[in-house]
């Protein structure tokens, strides 16, 4: 595996990457939503790095806006998600992918997200339950579903707010496991041996939590390691 591809790698998340439980559904899920928004929708991608989920959007969307920091040369324009340099209402679909746990304010983050959503439109976000620390620059924030539908009912007014675990315990701890011994092998300098164990964890994981659907719920004791949020703008 190598990462010449980034969008790429993130649309189509192979088992022998470390971060396959939170990739691979998040993939799956905004596949999904992108399926089943409206002709013509103006979409936002927020934190857009690469833009990986654009070519799933553009099938349907009129437009497809990249926001980022200055020194992402695929943004199209440069801004915060604290402070979006973007009218009101401007958007029917916002995408805000792996970027909550890195904003220095999260609440304003949340209001500025629902501001520049339309009416009839929804937000679409992601961000991490349980992983391990990543600056890039600043790693900063992890959520409960609680704290999530928290974070979105106290700072915005929606319609319709839910919060889904992206996977479940057992993908979760198989991925902190995987992550480790990713590290490990790279540490080494053979980071290719590792794939065929990762890729195996990573099935186990995701096969013991298609079987037992309690595992994939946010109950008292649950490890859940991405949340996807869909939050909806009345018409």
């Amino acid at each position: 595996m190598t990462d010449h591809e980034p969008g790429d790698l993130r649309r189509r998340t192979p088992r022998t990457s470390a971060t396959y439980a939170v990739r691979a559904p998040l993939a799956r899920w905004l596949r999904a939503e992108a399926a089943a928004i409206p002709q013509g929708a103006r979409v936002l991608d927020v934190g857009c790095g690469v833009k990986p989920y654009e070519p799933w959007f553009r099938e349907r969307a009129s437009s497809y806006v990249g926001v980022d920091i200055a020194e992402n040369p695929l943004a199209d324009v440069v801004g915060v998600v604290e402070a979006l340099p973007l009218a009101d209402g401007s958007f029917d679909v916002v995408l805000c992918s792996q970027v909550l746990e890195h904003c220095d304010d999260p609440a304003q983050a949340v209001r500025e997200l629902r501001r520049v959503t339309a009416p009839g439109g929804r937000v679409l976000a992601s961000t991490h339950g349980t992983q391990v620390y990543h600056p890039s620059p600043h790693d900063l924030w992890r959520w409960t579903h609680a704290g999530l539908e928290r974070l979105f009912a106290q700072n915005a007014e929606w319609s319709a707010l839910r919060v889904i675990p992206g996977a479940g315990t057992t993908a979760c701890l198989g991925m902190l496991v995987a992550t480790y011994l990713d590290i490990a092998f790279q540490r080494g300098h053979v980071r290719p041996l590792g794939y065929p164990l990762v890729a195996a964890i990573n099935a186990l994981a995701e096969a013991i939590d298609r079987r037992v659907p309690s595992l994939r719920e946010p109950i008292a004791g649950s490890l859940i390691p991405n949340f996807h949020v869909v939050a909806e703008v009345a018409a």
